[in-house]
């Protein structure tokens, strides 16, 4: 159990036995664990990004680097269609799809574990990868395929260190930076591809 807490104007994490929020706020329900409750600045600045988008209503969203699965339970809450959530843990995968399960959104989500090269050639309106600056590098490319155009990426994860090379790199396949966000250790980017 753990103390409930607000996240940007939006959201609230609270734990599975709290009563449902009745000041408007969205609740995510997560169960502390091995992969958090959402707290690490890298979810947070991810969630308030999130909820600064336009309008989501009926968008594809793929969440690379799933863990708990909150950020696409956020975006199924904010109207989005359908939530691919991946990841490389089987135990992030089972995370995620319990808690899926308890925020109702499990009938609009689909789970793979593995990486990005095992999901198909799907596209999604929306990416959100909050994972390493180095990975990010890595799949650059095929994250960028799989982005409709005109299509938003969040990422996060990204230590200082990477923030340029991150930033650049994703430029060369045709995105435009829309928001940089500089946290205490890491960063995060919102990119709109435009091809």
């Amino acid at each position: 159990m753990y103390e409930p807490f607000e996240i940007g104007q939006t959201f609230r994490i609270i734990p599975p036995e709290h009563p449902s929020s009745e000041d408007g706020r969205i609740d995510l329900i997560t169960q502390r664990g091995a992969f958090g409750s959402g707290e690490h600045e890298t979810t947070v600045s991810c969630l308030e990004l999130l909820e600064s988008l336009p309008n989501l209503s009926g968008k594809r969203v793929l969440d690379l680097g799933s863990g708990t699965g909150i950020l696409a339970i956020a975006a199924l809450k904010l109207g989005a269609a359908h939530a691919l959530c991946v990841d490389i843990a089987a135990e992030a995968v089972e995370t995620a799809r319990h808690n899926c399960q308890v925020n109702a959104v499990d009938d609009r989500v689909e789970h793979v574990c593995g990486t990005l090269s095992d999901i198909g050639d799907s596209q999604f309106d929306l990416v959100l990868a909050n994972i390493y600056g180095d990975i990010l590098l890595d799949v650059a490319a095929p994250l960028v395929e799989r982005t409709v155009s005109g299509g938003d990426l969040l990422l996060s994860g990204i230590l200082w260190e990477y923030n340029y090379d991150v930033r650049n790199r994703y430029e060369q396949y045709h995105c435009t930076l829309v928001k940089n966000r500089m946290l205490p250790e890491f960063s995060s980017l919102w990119l709109k591809k435009q091809l």
